[in-house]
């Protein structure tokens, strides 16, 4: 094909339906088909069409539902909050100042998403449960009938949902504040703004897309959290109540419940939209970067000094906790405040046991082979969104943040339902039982974490600087390859270390879909906790954190330090 007939293609109106039809086809056939069985077994019993779930749930003689339903929204809104006071203060304070520990800093932010979400949980309960190690040596300490304190309830699932979600908002917040230009900022406080004026009216309206893109993701994850909701004691959340309905075998009701699960998410989703469509919020600059304020006065480098110090303890004590427990004899620790008996063997067999180490390849090879997936249609479907102009955009937007609005449970089964049997989508192959059904559920699951951080950075880009380049005779693809996609670099990064992480640490849908040969490393971190073999559960919870370490490190180094510093 001549370049003249390939450029007569790509400016054709209709070219932009070539591009976006792949995407279509492919949420079409795992997230849309999936869903739909879902909403068929809702209402449909015995095969007759029936509302009689629906009426049930929002019946006042039979209120669990109800009280879930509003449990789940509070707590997510909540948190939704306390991640974003403190991930995007995080990130202001470490993009823009230069202090005494802001390196460190940078580089132990990163270390919450590490966590998997069930050892996240246990480690909070170790530290700061009622029989957690902090409240029994205060009790100790000073002679109490009672410990002092220990987390329950609401705050201890928000205070968890904190410390392992911030990091969305921090992640996306610190590429938006590097992109910023700061003569919007000088050019406000020459015509005699203040500083708080300056951070509402300019800074905190340009982070905009960044914080409704970690606003959904906090809030779908939230809507979906079941492992901290139930240790520490609510009886309520939607999650448990599909969970409960599907032990007592009501599958309909567990239907109907992941469908008005669903609806609330996708209302949610819609709200956010609105807002952030509201203005716009283009950065006119053309890579202008924002350099770091030396913090210079001795009492400011002492302050700064003893706030890191205390930020560097309270992000290490789960993970440090979490490698003491590692070393911990099994089925030792009771009642004292520290395991009595220590051994190195749980290491040894993880390197030695070929065995022991088949998880760990296969969380990375599954999550390897998803993330390829959510890159390339991420990327795509965040280009098509922000750059281009087509009928069914809105439509596109929610059929790729489906997945989020779903616990991984729902998820699990839906692909269950519609995959048990040959179909034209599993190209004529059962997936169930087979190695392509984790990565697909990977896939499914964590294709919103590319598109909203790639969607967040190309919004702030200026589209004439594409513009400029098709003008001088640039192919489409030419701009997008040397133009478009090394601007959004950082976002594309940013969302692919998220998908690459989250999938080695799912766990929900994992535990339904998984078989001997592909049980990956959530899994079997559950299993050793089921058995109680804290000490092997936490020494996998470890390895599993070094490892993805290494991947943070990797992608810093690739990405770069794009924020320089002010002398």
């Amino acid at each position: 094909m001549s370049n003249r007939t390939w450029s007569a293609i790509t400016s054709s109106r209709y070219f932009i339906y070539v591009l976006v039809a792949p995407l279509f086809l492919v949420l079409l056939a795992y997230v849309v088909y999936p869903l739909f069985q879902t909403f068929v077994q809702s209402v449909q019993v015995q095969e007759q069409f029936t509302l009689k779930n629906y009426a049930k749930f929002f019946s006042l003689e039979h209120t669990a539902n109800l009280e879930a339903l509003w449990t789940s929204i509070y707590i997510s809104v909540l948190s939704v909050i306390t991640c974003a006071i403190v991930g995007v203060a995080m990130a202001f304070l470490l993009e823009r100042y230069e202090f005494p520990g802001r390196k460190v800093l940078t580089v132990l932010a990163m270390v919450p998403m590490a966590l998997p979400p069930l050892v996240g949980v246990l480690s909070f309960t170790f530290l700061y449960g009622e029989s957690g190690i902090i409240p029994r040596f205060l009790k100790l300490l000073f002679e109490l009938e009672q410990v002092p304190f220990s987390l329950k309830g609401v705050w201890g699932v928000l205070m968890v949902h904190t410390f392992t979600m911030y990091t969305y908002f921090y992640m996306t917040a610190s590429t938006a504040i590097k992109g910023l230009d700061p003569s919007l900022e000088e050019a406000a406080s020459s015509l005699g703004a203040g500083r708080l004026y300056v951070w509402r009216r300019v800074i905190l309206p340009m982070l905009t897309p960044a914080m409704i893109a970690s606003s959904l993701l906090v809030f779908m994850i939230s809507m979906a959290s079941y492992t901290a909701p139930l240790i520490f004691g609510i009886e309520r959340t939607m999650t448990m109540q599909i969970y409960l309905s599907r032990t007592n075998g009501n599958l309909d009701m567990a239907a109907a419940q992941s469908t008005l699960l669903t609806i609330v998410s996708i209302l949610f989703l819609m709200i956010m939209r609105w807002y952030q469509g509201l203005r716009n919020y283009q950065n006119m600059s053309k890579g202008v970067s924002v350099h770091r304020t030396e913090v210079k006065s001795t009492a400011g480098k002492y302050t700064a000094m003893v706030l890191s110090f205390i930020g560097v303890i309270v992000l290490l004590l789960p993970i440090l906790v979490l490698i003491l427990i590692s070393f911990s004899k099994d089925a030792t620790w009771t009642t004292q405040i520290l395991p009595p008996a220590y051994t190195v063997d749980h290491y040894i067999k993880l390197f030695t046991d070929s065995k022991t180490w088949r998880p760990i390849g296969n969380s990375f090879k599954l999550s390897f082979i998803a993330t390829i997936g959510n890159v390339i249609f991420g990327v795509a479907a965040a280009y098509a969104m922000v750059r281009m102009k087509f009928k069914g955009k809105t439509l596109l937007d929610i059929l790729i943040m489906l997945p989020w609005a779903l616990p991984g449970t729902v998820v699990g089964v839906n692909l269950i339902t519609a995959f048990s049997q040959p179909s034209v989508f599993s190209f004529n192959q059962v997936l169930i039982g087979s190695f392509w059904i984790l990565p697909l559920a990977y896939f499914v699951r964590h294709l919103p974490l590319v598109f909203r951080s790639t969607s967040a950075t190309l919004m702030q880009m200026d589209g004439s600087v594409e513009e400029a380049a098709r003008n001088l005779g640039a192919s489409w693809w030419y701009s997008f390859r040397r133009v478009v996609f090394p601007m959004a670099l950082s976002g594309v990064l940013v969302g692919t270390l998220l998908a690459f992480v989250q999938g080695i640490g799912e766990f929900v849908s994992s535990i339904l879909l998984f078989t001997a040969k592909t049980a990956p490393i959530s899994v079997e971190i559950f299993q050793r906790m089921y058995s109680f073999e804290f000490g092997t559960a936490c020494a996998y919870g470890v390895l599993q954190i070094i490892l993805i370490v290494i991947v943070l490190f990797i992608s810093r180094k690739i990405a770069g330090d794009q924020a320089g510093t002010a002398v």
